[in-house]
């Protein structure tokens, strides 16, 4: 762990604003090399025990240092989540181990599923029924962790005929993926993100994740908005370290604010732990919704207590000690799928019909 922290806050700027492709396919295999994928995986998987619980917070650990590492980190976290949950036994063999050891790259290209199943848009992959399974067509705008090399991705595709829509892996080795190249973020732009556009691309029983997306997709709802939440607490957790040093050394009167805020924050994990491993946000996705946005808010105060305790130092290079990083960081948490926006809509929504 500690050589792996110690990687990450030596390339944490490089990763969050270098283009250079080295640096980007070196990141998975530093977190593989740490065991950082085995976790919360089931030890007869060929992971280190646990439950999602525990995913969580390593994810959490490694936004302390990097949002974009814990970025990637979560994207092949959800995508073996997903085989973890899954009923194709023999898609989940075939793929796992090279996900646990960091050689395969999996994607939760799910985002759009997530939005089609609170009703916010419909899916972007459509599936021509065939002898035998379907041919895909479609588009998705914006997914993580394409690692050029090799890379898999989930998708949730609508078939032709009206059936209810299916969860399917595509490779990025397959006939008619095709990858962009990586998207001109304004960070986190070693996250290998890009568009990937698919053409015919043939799909079976093989591919298939789930045979029943509708009832599929909500179970796994809480893992794949939990561990995005990690990138939320190691943010707020790393800025809230910052300001409290810095405050202590001659902003004494932020501490109190500082101090309620870590409490805050805290609870709001514990309410986050626990509603997972309860079940509880499998049938009240809404409590999950609101969490979800108020863990936003825990980042948006952390970095603005950072800058208050650090004042004009924090708009000088040699003193911010990551500070930029860490606000660019923070204009990403509101938008990644279900944005903010996406989700009080949701809520809202909701809320007319009750």
């Amino acid at each position: 762990m500690a050589a792996l922290n110690d990687w990450l806050r030596e390339h944490a700027e490089a990763l969050d604003q270098s283009p250079a492709q080295d640096l980007a396919d070196a990141l998975m295999p530093a977190l593989a090399a740490d065991g950082r994928f085995r976790v919360g995986v089931p030890t007869d998987m060929g992971g280190t025990g646990g439950d999602v619980r525990d995913a969580i917070r390593a994810i959490a650990a490694v936004a302390e240092h990097s949002v974009t590492a814990a970025f990637v980190y979560w994207g092949q976290r959800t995508f073996i989540e997903y085989l973890l949950r899954s009923p194709n036994g023999a898609l989940r063999e075939r793929l796992l181990p090279a996900l646990l050891d960091g050689s395969l790259a999996g994607a939760t290209g799910l985002s759009n599923a997530m939005k089609f199943l609170s009703g916010m848009e419909p899916l972007q992959i459509n599936a021509e029924v065939e002898p035998g399974g379907w041919r895909l067509d479609g588009q998705l705008a914006w997914v993580t962790n394409l690692r050029p090399a090799h890379f898999v991705v989930a998708a949730a595709v609508a078939p032709n005929d009206g059936a209810a829509p299916v969860v399917v892996v595509f490779d990025s080795q397959a006939a008619g993926v095709q990858r962009s190249a990586n998207l001109e973020l304004i960070a986190l732009r070693g996250s290998h993100t890009a568009a990937v556009k698919l053409t015919r691309v043939a799909a079976g029983p093989e591919h298939i994740i789930s045979a029943d997306a509708p009832n599929w997709l909500p179970q796994v709802r809480p893992a794949f908005l939990g561990m995005q939440c990690g990138m939320s607490i190691g943010l707020a957790r790393a800025s809230l370290a910052q300001a409290a040093g810095v405050a202590g050394s001659g902003r004494g009167q932020l501490g109190d604010r500082i101090a309620a805020a870590r409490l805050a924050l805290d609870g709001q994990v514990e309410t986050l732990l626990n509603g997972v491993a309860e079940g509880r946000f499998v049938t009240h996705p809404a409590e999950m919704f609101r969490l979800r946005i108020a863990l936003a808010g825990s980042v948006q105060e952390a970095l603005m207590l950072e800058l208050q305790a650090r004042g004009g130092l924090a708009y000088l290079e040699q003193h911010q000690q990551g500070f930029g990083r860490r606000w660019r960081e923070s204009a990403f948490i509101p938008v990644i799928t279900p944005s903010l926006t996406q989700l009080q809509a949701a809520l809202a929504k909701q809320a007319a019909q009750a």
